[in-house]
């Protein structure tokens, strides 16, 4: 018989047999849409690879247990043992069959044992083998399905195991819990799902299942705390609350009539109304700053009571929330009982190990090469651009405009656009990757300075060809809402204006871009954590993208060849263990610091009163201090530059245009 033919005459009984799809709670899963697996990594020219497609999947109360890889009874057995045991490792699961419709092969991927038997676990065997406890949770969990939005998503295998994984260090009490999984993977999606099945549940700190829980979204951007409340549209309207600081100092008091909160840390850190403070929200690529005195009851979180709150999602975790010193540390303390998620795209690295020692180890890892290699994320190639001004140093015959130049010194690409500025060299830039993109294609560009954002902006304009006049806009902290509302539209798929952004730190994170085709790096890159999510703005899925570009002028290409570029975690690093209360993290009331001089907390000194500057006599200071040139001519028109295409593969290594192709 050929395959087809043993499944319906020989395998299907066999699992009817051992109570499959007959025990009320289980069920098989046949058909190509539900077993697939992967999507198959994008080919470049169209097409994909051949995804993983699973015979059969085991499910049983809602959780899957097991896969079976389906033979011809003419093959051997063992012919479908190594993909049985890559569907179980990618599914993540504890058992997986091989089977010809005669013998069946059972392998144990979690104790390594393997041999024949005569008949398939039945649910409530496999059921005991996966999990040797009972958890009435665990069950209540699973028994919620995914929300599917009217048929219209399906969890992919990867966010159904983090669902899964989490819920599950939920339902053993575990209070810190961490999801490491790659830019674009759809960690929004998952957390969604995951206060999906704690609101049916019912679920909360008490866990008596006699309240809907209080789950608070935590962000670090307004526009990734607007992103996260949209797409958790499927909740009602009066169990959704969006935290505002205007709304708060408005009302006299902090919204508490709601279950869905979303807020951002730096309208927590806000003083509330008493003390008539406005939310001044900076822009910066870490948002963990020394950490000030401060009384909680003076904050906007202060004036909720510490165990309000039954879950807390940190979105972005590793950009200081577990930071000691950050503010975000002290809200995540003030409200210590409710259990807390961290979602970060980053693996454990020696500058981010606060994060892992205060969430602990992940629960599942999904990285940027699976997801590339799933046919998940897209692929990419990078332009090196090099040209004969990527240094300088001062002859006579250039034009010093502002400033004063250091003769003799060689300035190089972490000087431009700080301390000194020669504007043919960005026109230059510009010029170049102007010409080599199609600039019909969406693209954000990485400058070193807002500044230097609203430079490139006006040199993209200058020679785009379109007629709009917003064609490329700068997007930074400085734009305020007019940038806010440019983002929005540059992320709407429907529109093409505008094409270009411009800006220095805001988009290197968070920005639910899918279309954009083009990367262009104009200012050094000095972090890999930084690297990788930059290079995560252009890995999203669209229809007909096949692969985007990134333009390097600035080396960072270098960074593709880090060892840590999407290696294995580093080993995990013991938790350090407060000498005082014998907890990790430290549970110890620490008392406000008091001042060196005065031994006064907040400090009393008196602080002499800044003074004029010596040389514009202003206060405060309005010196220039960049130094701006104008190039000769001569030396304007003898700027060259080469560009040199290189592949990369999803594991960060140099590859042939043949293999990427």
């Amino acid at each position: 018989m050929n395959e087809a033919e043993t499944r319906a005459e020989l395998i299907d009984p066999k699992l009817k047999a051992n109570s499959w799809g007959v025990l009320e709670g289980s069920k098989i899963l046949r058909e190509r849409n539900v077993c697939k697996i992967t999507d198959g990594r994008i080919q470049v020219g169209g097409g994909r690879k051949k995804p993983l497609i699973a015979d059969y999947i085991l499910v049983y109360k809602g959780i899957k247990l097991a896969v079976v890889e389906a033979k011809s009874d003419e093959l051997e057995v063992g012919e479908g043992v190594a993909q049985a045991k890559l569907y179980a490792q990618k599914l993540n699961l504890d058992y997986t069959y091989s089977t010809n419709g005669k013998e069946i092969y059972q392998i144990c991927m979690k104790t390594g044992e393997e041999k024949l038997v005569n008949d398939f676990l039945t649910p409530d065997e496999l059921w005991n083998e996966t999990y040797s406890d009972q958890n009435d949770w665990r069950d209540k969990f699973s028994s919620i399905p995914f929300e599917d939005k009217s048929g219209t998503w399906q969890p992919r295998y990867y966010q159904e195991i983090a669902v899964k994984n989490t819920l599950e260090a939920v339902a053993k009490n575990k209070d810190r819990i961490l999801l490491t999984l790659a830019t674009g993977t759809g960690k929004t999606a998952i957390a969604f799902q995951i206060a999906w099945k704690l609101f049916q549940t019912r679920w909360n700190l008490n866990r008596d299942g006699k309240r809907r829980p209080r789950i608070l979204f935590l962000a670090d951007r307004n526009i990734l705390a607007d992103q996260a409340f949209n797409s958790f549209s499927a909740f009602p309207d009066d169990a959704m609350i969006r935290i505002k600081p205007k709304e708060i100092k408005k009302k006299g008091e902090v919204p508490t009539n709601g279950s869905i909160f979303f807020t951002i840390f730096q309208s927590f850190m806000t003083e509330n109304s008493k003390n008539e403070t406005e939310e001044k929200v900076t822009e910066q690529l870490i948002a963990a700053e020394p950490n000030p005195e401060y009384e909680e009851s003076k904050f906007n979180f202060g004036q909720y009571p510490k165990d309000f709150f039954d879950f807390i999602i940190i979105d972005e975790c590793h950009r200081g929330g577990a930071n000691d010193e950050g503010n975000w540390r002290g809200i995540l303390d003030y409200f210590s009982p409710a259990v807390q998620l961290g979602l970060t795209a980053t693996p454990k690295r020696k500058d981010n190990v606060d994060t892992y020692r205060y969430f602990g180890e992940p629960v599942y890892i999904y990285s940027l090469k699976e997801g590339i290699n799933d046919g998940f994320l897209t692929p990419f190639k990078v332009k090196r651009i090099k040209t004969t001004l990527d240094d300088y140093i001062y002859t006579s015959d250039d034009n010093i405009i502002e400033g004063e130049i250091e003769e003799g010194k060689l300035y190089t690409e972490p000087d431009f656009n700080r301390i000194i500025e020669i504007k043919e060299r960005e026109a230059k830039r510009v010029k170049i990757f102007m010409d080599e993109i199609n600039q019909n294609e969406k693209a954000i560009v990485f400058c070193t300075t807002q500044d230097h954002a609203a430079a490139v902006r006006d040199l993209v304009n200058q020679y785009k060809k379109s007629k709009d006049p917003n064609y490329c806009v700068r997007v930074t902290a400085n734009d305020g809402e007019i940038g806010e509302q440019f983002l929005r539209e540059f992320q709407d798929n429907e529109k093409t204006i505008p094409t270009i952004l411009t800006t220095s730190q805001k988009l290197s994170t968070g920005v639910d871009a899918r279309n954009i085709r083009n990367i262009i790096l104009m200012r050094p890159v000095n972090q890999i954590i930084e690297f990788k999510q930059i290079v995560g703005r252009g890995t999203r899925l669209f229809e007909g993208k096949e692969f985007f570009t990134i333009y390097d002028f600035v080396d960072a290409y270098q960074r593709f060849s880090d060892p840590e570029w999407d290696g294995e975690p580093v080993e995990p690093v013991p938790p350090k263990i407060c000498e005082t209360c014998h907890q990790s993290p430290c549970i110890c009331v620490k008392e406000p610091k008091k001042c060196k001089v005065c031994g006064e907390s907040p400090c009393v000194c008196e602080v002499e009163p800044p003074t004029e500057c010596e040389i514009c006599g202003q206060l405060p200071c309005i010196c220039k201090k960049k130094v701006k040139v104008k190039l000769s001519n001569g030396k304007e028109l003898e700027i060259e530059h080469m560009t040199q295409t290189s592949f990369w593969s999803a594991g960060g290594k140099p590859i042939s245009a043949q293999d990427f192709l």
